[in-house]
């Protein structure tokens, strides 16, 4: 990949998770990237093309990262401990690898574009889709219902830190989850 190539998704990632995509501008972008116009048509044919490759970029951060915190998990509490523990870092803002919280860029991202059959909606749906795949890859013995609940529950987490500055909600998840596990 070329260096400007990245160098304009890597802007575009940081400026439209810090303010939203409907709020930056090709010009923007552009001016904090310092690439040419001509440039950044060169590699994406329209700003939903750049927005598909700030995403996928987004979406390979997450996954791997996750699946870093997931993978040495013992059982299915411990997993349950370590992946909302790992919500609560990036949450405080102490996990570099995500970065500054500012909630779900694929949530964020979903909120702009209403379309559920445009490309970016679509991509939004698949990335949750992995996460769900890679939860479940590392509880392979575990009810289907309990991880539906672990999913939504992690999803519920970085909604609510993010947007009722509820930055308990991690912790108060696991206990939910260890009194719901019992039922299974």
């Amino acid at each position: 990949m070329s260096k400007k190539r990245q160098l304009l998704i890597d802007t575009a990632l940081d400026l439209f998770y810090m303010y939203g995509i409907n709020s930056i501008g090709i010009n923007e972008i552009l001016k904090v990237s310092g690439v040419a116009k001509k440039t950044l048509y060169s590699h994406f044919e329209s700003k939903d093309a750049l927005i598909l490759a700030a995403l996928e970029q987004r979406h390979l951060i997450f996954i791997d990262w996750l699946e870093d915190k997931l993978q040495r998990a013992n059982t299915d509490e411990d997993l349950v401990s370590r992946l909302f523990i790992a919500l609560e870092a990036w949450i405080a803002n102490t996990d570099p690898k995500l970065g500054s919280f500012r909630g779900c860029f694929f949530i964020n991202t979903s909120a702009e574009f209403s379309e559920p059959s445009s490309d970016i909606s679509l991509y939004c749906r698949d990335h949750k889709r992995q996460v769900h795949q890679v939860i479940t890859k590392f509880m392979p013995n575990s009810d289907p219902l309990f991880i539906d609940a672990v999913c939504i529950m992690q999803e519920g987490v970085i909604t609510a830190a993010y947007v009722a500055n509820d930055h308990t909600a991690a912790k108060k998840s696991i206990e939910i989850l260890k009194k719901l596990r019992q039922s299974f």
